[in-house]
């Protein structure tokens, strides 16, 4: 159970830095600062953005709860 659990722990983990560095940043220098202003205005179009950080949250929570896991067994 706890060689699961280490291995699952070790995929979310990787699964987690993968989709935090195929994330943009929120201000990508002088073509962010003027685009960012826009985006806000008009609206956001949904795209890979939001479904990266919707990833981001549910591999976040998935690590927390199998590091918890982890130290209990």
């Amino acid at each position: 159970m706890s060689l699961v659990l280490t291995v699952f722990h070790v995929v979310v983990a990787i699964g987690l830095i993968v989709s935090i560095m195929l994330q943009s940043g929120k201000s990508a220098g002088l073509s962010g600062a003027i685009g960012g202003g826009t985006e806000s205005f008009f609206g956001r179009k949904k795209g890979m953005g939001e479904k990266l950080e919707r990833a981001t949250v549910i591999l976040s929570v998935l690590f927390m709860i199998t590091a918890l896991l982890t130290v209990v067994f």
